[in-house]
């Protein structure tokens, strides 16, 4: 790993706020890395569904090596590169065949064979076999959810809720502090940094769905709840990361960490919005881009 695994001492008493804060590289790196990400995600998305394919797989691809390095694999181990295959395989073919379950077969069947691989290496087989499918199903649904109507847009507004989710929680976590949300878990989150990401996430939703001509009101429902299945994406990848003693799935992003550091969120969100606009609901609340 890039920084230590040390991760057995649990901060006491409340988050101190603002009086902590002191000027760092990452007040710079951060939010440049951050802008030139959303730049190519967003160009990805409106280039269509292979382009979010392509961007997917190289994300899926570097998820995947942090995953199974920190499950107990070494770097660039055999189950990574297998993988690794599942995941391109399996966006290729919903690529190729939408409509029908090839991409899904896949990814199941690689999944399977990841981790009866990792059982006669003398790995953990559950661990390892569930890499491909904890990465691979937000990608597939990132793909499908590009194929509904107005699906770019839906996609781009999903981002923005968890993109403000996740800043609002830095901001408002650094500035205000107190009561820790979870100290055994992720020590560094607090109520305050929840509360404020949920509150802005719904702010900035309602502001880009009410632009696109669609319900402000309803859309600020919506951002809240994207902020809180983000937020337990976060929590998530927080209780693996304690589960195998890491502080940081990596450090491959600037300011950011690890690329599962940077996507949790979306693993957990990008499949709970496909599977509602797959059956009805509409996150534009009527807006017609």
């Amino acid at each position: 790993m890039s920084r230590s695994s040390d991760i057995s001492s649990t901060p006491a008493g409340d988050a101190p706020g603002y009086r902590a804060i002191r000027f760092n590289l990452d007040w710079i790196t951060r939010p440049l890395f951050g802008i030139a990400l959303a730049g190519g995600a967003v160009a990805a998305i409106f280039g269509g569904a292979p382009y979010i394919a392509a961007f997917g797989a190289l994300a899926g691809i570097a998820a995947a090596r942090e995953w199974h390095r920190m499950v107990g694999e070494r770097v660039f181990g055999p189950s990574f590169f297998l993988a690794s295959f599942v995941m391109i395989a399996a966006l290729t073919a919903i690529v190729l065949w939408p409509h029908a379950y090839y991409g899904w077969a896949v990814l199941a069947s690689g999944a399977v064979l990841v981790g009866a691989f990792a059982a006669t290496a003398g790995q953990h087989p559950l661990w390892q076999g569930a890499g491909p499918l904890y990465i691979g199903i937000a990608l597939l649904a990132l793909v499908l959810l590009r194929g509904a109507p107005y699906g770019a847009w839906i996609i781009v507004g999903m981002f923005l809720a968890i993109w403000a989710t996740d800043t609002g929680a830095l901001i408002v976590g650094n500035l205000i502090g107190g009561p820790r949300l979870w100290p055994a878990l992720s020590p560094n989150k607090t109520w305050s940094g929840t509360l404020g990401a949920i509150a802005i996430a719904a702010i900035v939703e309602a502001i880009y769905v009410a632009a696109l001509g669609g319900s402000a009101l309803l859309a600020g429902f919506y951002g809240a709840l994207v902020a809180v299945v983000a937020h337990g994406g976060d929590l998530f990848e927080s209780w693996v990361k304690r589960a195998f003693r890491r502080k940081d799935s990596g450090g491959l992003i600037p300011g950011h960490g690890g690329v599962l550091d940077r996507i949790d969120s979306t693993l957990l969100t990008a499949p709970l919005v496909a599977l509602a606009v797959a059956v009805g609901f509409n996150p534009l609340f009527g807006a017609h881009p």
